[in-house]
């Protein structure tokens, strides 16, 4: 048995890979949802990307590790996975 027969459905080839990857940038771009996203607007806050939109000139921010994700296991933690679970310092 090999690593690929135990991942059923994992893409296999370069292309799939890419689909994958280019997927996953997507959900990473979308943000953390809807819920979440309404309820730091009902908080009267915005979006960490609305921030930085509105205090960086257009095109001159570089978002780092867009793809992390945090390993924290406490309180339920390990059910939330979101991308782009990190800290704009």
């Amino acid at each position: 048995m090999t690593v690929l027969d135990e991942a059923p459905g994992e893409p296999t080839d370069a292309r799939g890979r890419v689909a994958e990857l280019h997927e996953i940038r997507a959900q990473a771009l979308a943000g953390p949802g809807e819920k979440a996203t309404r309820a730091q607007h009902a908080k009267g806050k915005l979006t960490a990307r609305e921030r930085i939109e509105l205090l960086l000139d257009e095109g001159s921010f570089r978002e780092v590790e867009q793809l992390r994700r945090h390993r924290a296991t406490g309180f339920g933690l390990e059910e939330k996975k979101p991308y782009t679970d990190g800290v704009i310092t």
